[in-house]
């Protein structure tokens, strides 16, 4: 099991943390744990400030980056499993259309057509973004019997999001080698 970096900081599970607070434990604990300060701590001390001062940048490293934040909650309530990343079907029919064009892209590299997909993609993550918004916002707030079917939706936008990003990645692929 992860550790809890949420405790760990003594913050509440947010996908939007407050940043301020997030930097100011991340530094009040870099200067508690910092290594140095224990030199002349006996071996076993000295490894569990190591452990904390590394458990300190690993915690600030996932909770400072929103994509690995949301990758992170979802995961440690289960939701990233194999086998449980099933995308909608009304999403997987919007983008059948792009694939295909992917697909036509990779044999025959059109500019005109790949501007397009780029289009398209933007104007799907925008939607995205508008219609998880309030649910990533209102988390945090949220009593306990309601975060699962949030934790639900939250895991819709971040495999939708990978998805798109997929896509991107290939357009990128493809316009390097034209």
């Amino acid at each position: 099991m992860q550790p809890d970096y949420f405790a760990f900081y003594d913050l509440p599970e947010s996908f939007l943390p407050d940043e301020k607070a997030l930097k100011a434990k991340y530094y009040a604990l870099s200067r508690q744990y910092h290594p140095d300060f224990h030199a002349t701590a006996a071996p076993a001390e000295q490894q569990r400030v190591l452990d904390l001062s590394t458990q300190n940048t690993n915690a600030y490293r996932t909770l400072a980056d929103f994509d690995l934040r949301l990758q992170y909650i979802l995961q440690r309530h289960g939701l990233l499993e194999e086998g449980k990343q099933e995308l909608p079907a009304d999403f997987l029919m919007e983008v059948m259309e792009l694939n295909e064009q992917l697909m036509e892209l990779e044999f025959d590299f059109d500019p005109a057509v790949a501007a397009r997909v780029r289009s398209e993609v933007e104007r799907l993550d925008a939607e995205l973004e508008t219609e998880a918004r309030p649910v990533l916002e209102g988390y945090a707030a949220l009593p306990t019997e309601q975060r699962p079917a949030a934790l639900l939706q939250a895991r819709t936008y971040y495999l939708k999001r990978r998805y798109l990003l997929r896509i991107r990645e290939s357009l990128a692929k493809f316009a390097s080698r034209s």
